[in-house]
């Protein structure tokens, strides 16, 4: 399954971007497939890894403030593996050229 997911931190300032560094080792560290777009990350693998990792960066957010919003979007197909990179070569071979990544 893919899943995309964003975690805003509330009340730390206009800058999150220390918070979300942190987010980043631990996606990074868990060995997934991912790719990082300047709003959210997508995550590629089963569910209880995919879900456990969302949590754990949520929790990470949580320890060093008073409020998180995160965000998750779900594509989950059966017996498509490597989705996150084969859905965008998908589309540039119907449109015929390599899109901006």
């Amino acid at each position: 399954m893919l899943a995309e997911f964003s975690i805003v931190p509330i009340g730390v300032g206009s800058s999150i971007g220390d918070q979300l560094a942190e987010v980043l080792k631990i996606v990074d560290a868990s060995g997934l497939p991912y790719k990082l777009n300047p709003m959210g990350t997508v995550v590629e693998g089963e569910w209880d890894e995919v879900m456990e990792l969302i949590k754990k960066c949520h929790e990470a957010v949580m320890s060093r403030g008073e409020r998180a919003v995160t965000t998750i979007s779900i594509d989950d197909r059966k017996g498509k593996p490597n989705r996150i990179d084969q859905k965008v070569e998908s589309i540039e071979k119907r449109i015929g050229k390599t899109l901006k990544k």
